[in-house]
């Protein structure tokens, strides 16, 4: 069996415990290295023994958990999140494609989250998606979102984006300088950017940014967009779409 070296960073003693036995007892894929009660201590842990994954709780004495990419050029380890942060919090993660365990831990959730680890067993660059994290936190608003298309990791600016189309289980995000095809459903990205005002669902298949509008037609019931983009209004979404943009 494959063994993943592990790392375990929380301020609370009972909360170290339990989670070093719910990985004793559910995932024995795990070899746990060491326990840190604190951010600084961890990072020594880690450049001292080189694990390929940190359980790393959020809130801790000094410095929070995602202030770790300020201790490290490049991340070379799997960092799993755990956060016992309201519904707001849970949407920062989201949006940063951060993995994260919600206290009090579901053995489910934790057996996935490690399942998936043991089956990739490939480290992506995480400092990018963690300082998005971060910063949708420190600032209760949510500026960027990282998605992945073909492989690849993107950080895109809510701003640029200009629409999003649903297509079958897939969704394209079309921006002010790119286009990104995601295997998420449009109802994710929905309540991705739910509570940003400029977002509007006007389509089954189509959630716009308003400030990219350039012309609406009220007898085609379609919406021009920047980047020649041409959207559908449906005839159950008019009232509220015009309401939003008079």
């Amino acid at each position: 069996m494959l063994k993943l070296k592990a790392i375990l960073v929380d301020d609370e003693e009972s909360a170290r415990d339990v989670l070093e036995n719910l990985l004793k007892r559910f995932c024995p894929e795990i070899e746990l290295l060491a326990k840190c009660d604190g951010l600084e201590n961890a990072v020594s842990k880690i450049h001292e023994l080189n694990p390929d994954i940190v359980f790393l709780d959020i809130e801790l004495p000094n410095y929070a958990g995602y202030e770790i990419v300020n201790f490290f050029e490049t991340i070379n380890f799997e960092i799993v999140f755990v956060t016992a942060y309201n519904q707001y919090a849970l949407k920062a993660f989201e949006v940063s494609a951060i993995d994260y365990l919600l206290k009090p831990i579901d053995i489910e959730r934790l057996k996935a989250s490690v399942a998936r680890i043991v089956k990739h067993k490939e480290v992506e660059l995480q400092i990018q998606r963690i300082k998005v994290l971060g910063s949708a936190i420190e600032s209760k608003q949510i500026k960027n979102i990282v998605v992945f298309d073909r492989g690849q990791q993107n950080v895109v600016s809510i701003d640029t984006i200009v629409a999003i189309e649903a297509q079958e289980s897939y969704c394209l995000i079309q921006t002010s300088d790119n286009k990104y095809t995601v295997s998420k459903n449009l109802k994710h990205f929905e309540t991705l950017l739910e509570g940003q005002p400029d977002f509007l669902r006007v389509h089954k298949s189509w959630l716009i940014n308003k400030s990219h509008i350039q012309h609406y037609s009220k007898t085609d019931l379609t919406i021009q967009l920047s980047k020649n983009i041409v959207a559908k209004l449906s005839k159950y979404k008019k009232a509220e779409f015009e309401a939003s943009i008079s």
